[in-house]
């Protein structure tokens, strides 16, 4: 079927009705009347694809029609497989995230954007958390600083409705995956941070050190 549509996209031979075309080849354009193009392709044994019909002349090569049609399937399912899916992953905190949870949901943050998917982080409020919507965006911007370096922000902290939103997207360029070795030495170093500031983090639930680190962060995305 995919091939049945593919041939009624191009005119060949005798459908082709413009009185004259450029024909393209390896060695250069020339434009000639259709009918002289026709015998060339008739002589050669081939066919007279238009491959561009809204140019003037419309634009034709002589080929073996099956042959082109080969190739532009072949060229399509190329360019298929060359596309990234990318994904939109969440990420999900509360206004009152401690330290050791922020740094373990920071690490699956850093995988999914070297997978090349984009990061949707989001504060959600419960009941009357929603008065700490100022310490989720806090949090939320230092999310976004600790990241700066794999993505760039998209969207900054919005609220709607009971949720406050980031959204991160992958940088395309000066991005290179990281090796296993480096992600579990990064995961290494992630975890003994974790562990040192634990005692501090449990004190208020994580609010201080949040606010604090936050408040860091937002003075350096306006210093930038």
């Amino acid at each position: 079927m995919k091939n049945d549509k593919m041939k009624f996209q191009y005119r060949v031979n005798e459908q082709i009705r413009a009185r004259e075309v450029r024909v393209v080849s390896d060695g250069g354009a020339e434009v000639m009347p259709t009918r002289k193009a026709l015998e060339q392709a008739h002589h050669e044994g081939l066919d007279l694809v238009e491959i561009s019909p809204n140019a003037q002349p419309p634009v034709c090569r002589i080929i073996d029609y099956s042959k082109f049609l080969y190739q532009q399937k072949k060229h399509q399912k190329e360019m298929k497989q060359k596309q990234v899916k990318q994904e939109v992953k969440e990420i999900r905190f509360g206004p009152q995230t401690d330290e050791h949870d922020y740094q373990f949901k920071l690490k699956h943050a850093q995988e999914f954007l070297n997978d090349g998917n984009k990061v949707r982080a989001y504060v959600f409020f419960r009941g009357r958390s929603i008065l700490f919507k100022e310490q989720g965006e806090v949090l939320l911007l230092r999310f976004a600083n600790d990241l700066e370096e794999l993505a760039k922000v998209e969207q900054l902290p919005k609220l709607e409705g009971k949720k406050m939103f980031l959204y991160l997207t992958p940088k395309k360029s000066g991005v290179t995956k990281k090796s296993q070795q480096r992600r579990d030495r990064e995961e290494a170093e992630n975890n003994a941070k974790a562990e040192s500031q634990k005692t501090e983090a449990i004190t208020d639930n994580g609010l201080f050190a949040n606010a604090k680190n936050g408040a860091d962060a937002l003075d350096k995305l306006k210093q930038e």
